[in-house]
């Protein structure tokens, strides 16, 4: 069973310059540009919080982080932050 395109695969791509050897790690894949643990992307004591969604929500939030030039996890945590203080609750952050 082959998997669904991600929308992550997008990022950083252009369709008028393909990748070349020198850009591409021994098997093919990109090189990891943020390990785990450094910089800001790290998931280093963070949680997880999942959700299912209908596809039309999934592929909006897609295009608008896309479109803003933010992560999803980005447009997430100001969601989150929203619902935080619509109910008297103080937000969190990132």
């Amino acid at each position: 069973m082959s998997r669904k395109p991600s929308f992550a695969n997008l990022r950083g791509v252009s369709a008028s310059s393909p990748q070349t050897p020198a850009t591409t790690s021994a098997n093919g894949a990109a090189p990891i540009s943020n390990p785990v643990g450094q910089g800001p992307a790290s998931r280093q004591g963070r949680k997880q919080i999942a959700g299912f969604f209908s596809p039309e929500m999934s592929f909006a939030m897609h295009t608008l982080a896309r479109r803003q030039g933010r992560s999803l996890q980005a447009l997430m945590a100001e969601a989150f932050n929203d619902v935080l203080r619509k109910h008297g609750e103080s937000p969190i952050g990132d």
